[in-house]
């Protein structure tokens, strides 16, 4: 396991996390604790199976396994997960025993006509639409200030601590942050790798 060293710097690279805030209705929202989504919708081509559930940790952990136990120590009291409907009932089997009782949790769907007014699905198209696509069939679930990242990617403690304290603290309905890493700090130790297959 190699050690990634996060920076609030403004640059942007493969790994990031994305926050964001929804603007609240009453006052009451700016109480608060921050929400967290997670996409993990992608077909994984490249990867070659479901990355998104792929276990590796010593208890048969999955990358997004660390991510939520990093997020409830930061403060979030809710995930949101965005999946595709194929494969709900084997997602929610991993993750459901797991949470039950640490954290709320949702599912949403990322369904390829969804919010498509006026446009339509290209016959060939199979794999979903991008990370805005995904964040939008997130918004009937999201009530909180939120912060947005990859199923499959791995951000460390450090990073949902500051982006819990500025959607705790910071965070106004037309400010936004992004935390960036630096890219050499995340390079493994141990030689190269390939889309996560060390």
């Amino acid at each position: 396991m190699f050690k990634i060293k996060s920076s609030c710097i403004y640059e942007v690279y493969e790994n990031f996390i994305l926050i964001n805030s929804i603007y609240p209705k009453n006052n009451k929202n700016l109480q608060m604790k921050p929400t967290l989504v997670i996409m993990a919708a992608g077909m994984a081509s490249r990867y070659g199976s479901m990355k998104q559930i792929q276990q590796f940790g010593p208890g048969g952990e999955t990358i997004m396994d660390y991510s939520i136990y990093d997020a409830i120590k930061a403060g979030f009291q809710k995930v949101v997960f965005i999946i595709r409907k194929d494969f709900a009932e084997d997602f929610k089997a991993i993750f459901e025993p797991k949470l039950k009782g640490r954290i709320e949790t949702e599912y949403v769907y990322q369904e390829m006509d969804k919010y498509l007014e006026g446009y339509s699905v290209p016959a060939d198209r199979v794999k979903p639409w991008g990370t805005s696509h995904a964040i939008l069939c997130a918004k009937e679930a999201v009530n909180e200030p939120f912060a947005v990242i990859n199923a499959d990617d791995f951000y460390g403690t450090d990073g949902f601590q500051k982006a819990a304290y500025f959607l705790s603290n910071g965070w106004k309905p037309d400010v936004y942050a992004i935390i960036g890493y630096i890219l050499a700090n995340t390079l493994s130790e141990h030689g190269t790798v390939s889309r996560g297959v060390c």
